[in-house]
């Protein structure tokens, strides 16, 4: 199964994006701010562009199992979860159903499809990864 992550909305607060699921939309994304290549302020700034391969793990911090991505460069325990502003993300990445400028909406329902869709590929015991991908628009 393959994520792909359209980053298209760039402001001073954060990074709004699509997320597409084997091409098909699923959602939207929020993030941290995009900074320049090696600039990483902790809890403050996006996941560098890129695949990673993702796994569902139990998290302790939200004590549920939620998408994990592995490898990231300089950054620890990034998951995929619900919130619904930058300062929910502390470096992760956030899914809702609506969106806004530095806002995303109806967070848990994104959350509750994109889990549904990583069940399917763990059934079938399908590799999933993600691509984070900029295509940059101002909001």
């Amino acid at each position: 199964m393959k994520l792909s992550l359209h980053r298209k909305w760039f402001t001073d607060k954060s990074t709004t994006g699509i997320l597409y699921v084997n091409g098909a939309f699923l959602c939207y994304s929020l993030e941290d701010v995009v900074r320049p290549a090696g600039e990483k302020i902790p809890g403050r700034t996006a996941i560098p562009w890129g695949t990673y391969p993702l796994v569902v793990t139990f998290s302790d911090r939200f004590q549920k199992p939620l998408p994990l991505l592995i490898g990231v460069p300089n950054f620890v325990g990034v998951r995929i979860h619900a919130g619904n502003l930058a300062e929910n993300t502390e470096g992760c990445l956030l899914v809702g159903m609506t969106h806004s400028t530095d806002f995303i909406g109806n967070s848990q329902m994104a959350l509750a499809k994109l889990l549904d869709k990583l069940d399917e590929a763990y059934d079938i015991h399908e590799p999933i990864t993600i691509e984070i991908i900029a295509e940059a628009t101002t909001q």
